[in-house]
């Protein structure tokens, strides 16, 4: 992780905390007794973005499109009604596009990482920050090539609104890519791996969840 994200995920950090005290010093002192427990958050995703593929020389760099629908859910532990921290898991069939040979194809795609944020319940505003640590970008062949992309790392920042029992919620992500499996190219079938084929995914993710405590 470069420096500039280094610095945006400890600044999400930082808000989180600052946010979360500034809510328990406006609360009555029998308001501020420890409370927490785990909960789950099954949740419905829409993704549209961008992608770039660097390619070793002599081939040219590419770049496309990701859009489609996914699953996912966190598992984690709420502490106060403030601060939370769980395990993010994503699953999702996105549509993907790139302009060398004019890949168009279905993809599926996973990714988990450790999530940290802030929620404020008397005006429902939860902000939080993943870190993906982990998944897999798997289109299916298109024009004789069959290639998928391996060990994604990257942050994603959210913010949503929690409403009766759902969160509609906003993400915005940055992962790339660092390792491709090349499984077909042309008539030739080889499964050879490359460090040297890199994606990057930058996209806006809609989504409805359902926070439940256990």
């Amino acid at each position: 992780m470069n420096l500039n994200k280094k610095l945006v995920f400890i600044s999400i950090l930082i808000l989180s905390a600052g946010l979360a005290q500034a809510q328990n010093a406006g609360e009555p002192v029998e308001q501020t007794k420890p409370r927490g427990g785990i909960f789950v958050e099954p949740m419905i995703t829409y993704e549209s973005g961008t992608t770039s593929t660097d390619y070793p020389a002599p081939f040219s760099n590419s770049t496309g499109s990701i859009i489609g629908f996914g699953l996912g859910a966190r598992l984690g532990l709420h502490i106060n009604d403030s601060l939370f921290a769980a395990l993010d898991a994503r699953y999702s069939q996105p549509q993907f596009k790139d302009s060398s040979n004019n890949l168009d194809s279905a993809a599926t795609s996973y990714n988990y990482g450790p999530v940290i944020g802030v929620q404020m319940p008397g005006i429902g505003l939860r902000l939080w920050g993943t870190y993906v640590l982990g998944g897999q970008l798997n289109p299916k062949e298109s024009n004789n090539v069959d290639i998928k992309f391996d060990e994604p790392k990257g942050l994603r920042l959210g913010v949503g609104f929690h409403i009766s029992s759902l969160s509609l919620n906003l993400e915005y992500q940055d992962i790339k890519y660092s390792s491709a499996t090349l499984e077909k190219v042309g008539p030739f079938t080889n499964s050879s791996a490359s460090n040297n084929i890199n994606l990057t995914n930058k996209s806006y993710l809609l989504s409805v969840s359902f926070p439940m405590p256990l």
